[in-house]
């Protein structure tokens, strides 16, 4: 069923010349030279948060959650409002309740929702002055592992307790604070644990999460993004078999040969090109800030799908790309058990990110027909469920959309759909709004780092998205009326 998406907020025509003019009339949030208590607070947090190894793989996610709730504590939560567990002894959640004014009528909670797990990270693989595992301030940046991916809004959504804490906001939802384990891909997921075994600690209205955020261009803010949709996470085993011999005496049929050329099939096949609401908002709107050519191209598009020289265009820009269609890529590889024995076994695992109209069995019956070889298997090895957008609420667009121009001055507020996965597919699944929102600015061609090398956030940003989150968090939150 087709989801109904508001228009989207904010858009002028004359961004350049607005922007500027209310960006001088503003005060600014963040002064280098000197942080309020406030925002060290907030460092002071982030840094504790980050200094903790939660690798998904090797780290301990509990420590972080136990730390988080002494911060909870601390802030003036009562100690029954906190909760610390999780489906194995090293993979616990807290979750932290905010009291609001109750009664028979109170609407639904609101949920801030942010994992604490980060991508394993070896320091050899780091520049020689930096540790993933160690809070490091230099050139306007804070690096470290986790810092974008997702310490920085759940550090934020910590420290920001303490301020309505001290300032006696008492909302009129309850506020959820979760912060989660596992998000990345690790083998227990505790929102999924949550959701299963205690529900009413995040049984929410509405959930702001990770996966929206601002875009920086020359170092100045372009556009705000909040996240309704996201692709699917699907993993293929490709598999050869082979009764195997001595390599002296090669045949045909070598596994391995025949898993390559399936393999570089893969890699060259093209999936169809899809909009759906999110992302055609997405290019309609992100096409007046682009370059002219681009800005063309992305038009054309939205116009005729099928418009072979305007997808030539936009499909050269690898993000956009990867908004437009399902894509699969190789990602492990292994096979044979001898040096001098033909191979027996060939296996590989693709990872696909499956557009939300689409399904796994629908994307294995295409790339089975793209390999065109019947001695290769294509399995599914895991999926995720799919998960229908999330309809532009009024109530969130709006405030977005006024928090961003009170900062930032006039820009559009754009919808996107992730080409990764969050955890907020589990509340879609389930009906709950769900979106992406941060705040947080970053300039793509450089600060895409998560997952990867030197991984930072700007130091600014950070300030200027936790007074955001701050502000989006009361707004959601008072003069709420129960539906």
């Amino acid at each position: 069923m087709r989801r109904f998406f508001v228009p989207v907020i904010g858009l002028s025509a004359t961004f350049a010349v607005s922007h500027v003019a209310s960006a001088q009339s503003r005060a600014p949030i963040f002064n280098p030279t000197a942080l309020t208590a406030q925002q060290q607070l907030s460092r002071e947090i982030y840094k504790e948060l980050v200094e903790i190894n939660t690798g998904v793989e090797t780290g301990n996610i509990t420590t972080a959650a136990v730390a988080m709730a002494a911060r909870f504590k601390a802030a003036g939560i009562a100690e029954a409002d906190i909760f610390v567990g999780g489906p194995r002894p090293e993979k616990h959640n807290v979750v932290a309740r905010i009291r609001g004014k109750g009664g028979p009528n109170a609407p639904k909670p609101l949920l801030l929702l942010a994992h604490i797990d980060v991508v394993e990270a070896l320091k050899a693989d780091w520049s020689p002055d930096l540790d993933p595992f160690v809070f490091t301030e230099r050139d306007g940046y804070y690096y470290g592992r986790g810092t974008a991916d997702d310490k920085a809004m759940a550090s934020i959504f910590v420290a920001n307790v303490y301020r309505m804490k001290r300032e006696g906001f008492v909302p009129d939802r309850d506020i959820i604070i979760a912060l989660t384990a596992d998000e990345e891909s690790g083998p227990a997921n505790g929102v999924d644990w949550l959701l299963k075994n205690h529900k009413e600690l995040v049984d929410a209205a509405l959930v702001i999460n990770e996966g929206g955020g601002g875009t920086l261009r020359d170092g100045k803010p372009l556009f705000n993004s909040v996240q309704a949709t996201e692709k699917i996470t699907t993993n293929f085993t490709l598999r050869v078999t082979n009764k195997g011999g001595h390599s002296s005496v090669p045949r045909d049929d070598n596994a391995i040969t025949s898993l390559s050329d399936a393999l570089s099939k893969v890699g060259r096949y093209k999936f169809a090109i899809q909009l759906n609401d999110v992302t055609r908002a997405f290019f309609t709107q992100t096409a007046a800030l682009e370059e002219p050519a681009m800005g063309k191209a992305m038009k054309a598009l939205v116009a005729n799908p099928a418009d072979k020289a305007a997808i030539a265009v936009v499909t050269a820009d690898p993000k956009y790309n990867s908004m437009l269609r399902t894509t699969c890529v190789a990602t492990e590889l292994k096979g044979g058990h001898a040096t001098n024995a033909l191979p027996q076994l060939a296996e590989a695992n693709v990872n696909c990110r499956v557009y939300p109209t689409q399904t796994a069995p629908q994307v294995q019956a295409e790339l089975a027909k793209a390999i065109g070889d019947t001695t290769v298997q294509v399995i599914i090895r895991s999926q995720r469920p799919a998960s229908p957008p999330s309809a532009l609420l009024p109530e969130l667009m709006q405030n977005v959309a006024r928090i961003t121009k009170e900062l930032w001055g006039e820009m559009p507020i754009i919808p996107t759909m992730s080409t990764g996965a969050t955890d907020s597919r589990f509340f879609r699944a389930l009906g709950v709004p769900a979106f992406g929102v941060s705040g947080l600015f970053s300039d793509p061609t450089v600060d895409a780092r998560a997952h990867g090398r030197d991984e930072r956030m700007g130091i600014k940003s950070y300030y200027e998205g936790q007074e955001f989150l701050y502000r989006l968090t009361k707004a959601l939150s008072a003069n709420v009326v129960a539906q």
